[in-house]
């Protein structure tokens, strides 16, 4: 087994890792400040899971070590897309200590398989820019950008310009 429904207790671990995470990346990548990163990514959480582990169309998942230990989570929602619905992956962390296994690899195949077998599309998913990793990851499990943004940061004090 790879992947196996996230227990309440995981759920409980994993939120308190996830949401000052998330709020982390959010600061790193220049959306938020970080003055109101962790409640608005708290905020976040709440309004995609409020029945938290629970909430109907959302899969929280543990991911299942080699020895049959926990090694990670993923979260998955089914959303319409355009015309087709899809599995649309909102958070995958495998912890520290079993980086660089295949774990996370083994848990994309593994919800490729449930996407497949609940009749959907495709599996969508969302990357920050600074995340060189997980991008290396995706792109060897075949995806594919469908929107890139980017953003240029300008040396000193931001000024009010006038455009002729």
């Amino acid at each position: 087994m790879v992947i196996r429904p996230i227990s309440d207790s995981e759920y409980a671990a994993w939120l308190a890792e996830v949401v000052p995470a998330y709020a982390a990346d959010k600061v790193a990548s220049g959306d938020w400040t970080e003055v109101s990163a962790v409640e608005r990514s708290r905020m976040e959480y709440e309004s995609l899971l409020p029945q938290g582990k629970d909430t109907p169309g959302h899969y929280l998942l543990s991911i299942v070590g080699f020895e049959g230990e926990t090694v990670g989570t993923m979260w998955f929602a089914v959303k319409d897309e355009g015309k087709d619905r899809i599995a649309y992956v909102y958070d995958v962390t495998v912890s520290p200590a079993h980086q660089r296994q295949g774990h996370a690899n083994r848990a994309f195949l593994a919800v490729e398989a449930e996407a497949r077998r609940l009749g959907l599309a495709g599996i969508g998913l969302h990357v920050f820019g600074h995340n060189t990793g997980a991008q290396a990851l995706y792109a060897k499990l075949g995806f594919m950008p469908t929107h890139i943004n980017l953003y240029k940061p300008l040396a000193g004090p931001a000024t009010q310009a006038t455009v002729p």
